[in-house]
């Protein structure tokens, strides 16, 4: 996919096409991060924050345990 370079304002900017934006999980008004790296442009979408739901779904149960805190030293509730 093609796209071109054009003047807006006193910057140039190209428009990323809709297939790009949706294959990339952006959308309007999300932050990236532009940098150059051997000549070539590298925008990287800067990690929104997880929602719960997001965490949820992520949740893997068998990389949690439980550990041995002691026996209660004031008035903790049991």
């Amino acid at each position: 996919m093609t796209t071109k370079v054009q003047k807006w304002g006193n910057s140039n900017a190209i428009r990323i096409p809709k297939p790009i934006i949706k294959e990339a999980h952006l959308s309007e008004n999300d932050q990236v991060e532009v940098k150059v790296e051997s000549g070539n442009i590298i925008i990287c979408p800067i990690k929104k924050h997880k929602t719960i739901k997001e965490r949820i779904m992520g949740y893997e149960p068998q990389k949690c345990s439980e550990w041995d805190t002691g026996s209660p030293k004031g008035k903790e509730i049991l």
